[in-house]
């Protein structure tokens, strides 16, 4: 795997990442703060600064009203709609039109913007049909490092946000519909934040596939898209 300044991705992708690394770092150089008029600017764009704990407090509030499966699917499809809109935003706005370079935008901007790092997988093999697969971890995600610093519990994964802000840019930039579910979380005591995206129509049973194969002893980080194949 060859890592960059903000991802890591395998050989094949290097080229089209090393590029998107040049856009995005040009375009969050480009910051202007306006306190005057209660905005801030990254080339022109309107942004907004809010803490990282702020955000992942969010999931507190949620769960209070809606139970713990109810704030997982609302964070979930929060992250997946912000996904999908700064990803159709950025696309138009730098002229890009190739699916890979769409893709490749995304773990960059995604590191840029403080959500995570993003180490993509050699299982991975994103196409614009149901064959699409990613894997990849999420070094440094905000939802997990906020149950880690306050020392709160979960037996379950709880990076939801970060599942469905990627699932949303990615099916933006193929033109499919993805889903991505976080399988390993360092929230519950894993070594890694660790993600599967696929197909709609197989995110289920691709899930299944990778489980049995981690039962096993196998590593995601050692899988082939072979192993995955559905």
């Amino acid at each position: 795997m060859t890592e960059f300044k903000a991802a890591g991705v395998p050989p094949e992708m290097v080229d089209t990442f090393k590029k998107a690394e040049v856009t995005i770092s040009e375009f969050f150089g480009n910051v202007t703060y306006l306190p005057e008029r209660g905005r801030i600017e990254i080339d022109k764009d309107r942004y907004m600064w809010v803490r990282a704990d702020s955000l992942a407090f969010f999931r507190d509030v949620l769960e209070e009203v809606y139970g713990e499966k109810g704030a997982d699917q609302i964070l979930y499809k929060l992250g997946k709609a912000v996904g999908e809109q700064e990803a159709r935003k950025f696309h138009r706005k730098f002229g890009i039109k190739d699916p890979l370079e769409k893709l490749s935008a995304g773990p960059v901007y995604f590191s840029y913007s403080g959500w995570a790092f993003v180490n993509i997988l050699p299982a991975s093999a994103p196409s614009s049909d149901e064959s699409y697969l990613l894997t990849y971890h999420h070094p440094g995600s905000f939802e997990a490092e906020h149950f880690l610093a306050s020392k709160e519990k979960t037996d379950r994964p709880i990076c939801h946000i970060n599942a469905g802000y990627s699932a949303g840019w990615c099916a933006e930039s193929f033109g499919v519909p993805l889903e991505a579910r976080e399988v390993t979380c360092k929230a519950q005591g894993d070594e890694k934040c660790t993600f599967l995206m696929s197909h709609r129509n197989t995110i289920v049973q691709r899930l299944q596939m990778l489980q049995v194969l981690l039962s096993q002893g196998r590593k995601v980080d050692d899988l082939k898209p072979e192993d995955l194949s559905v």
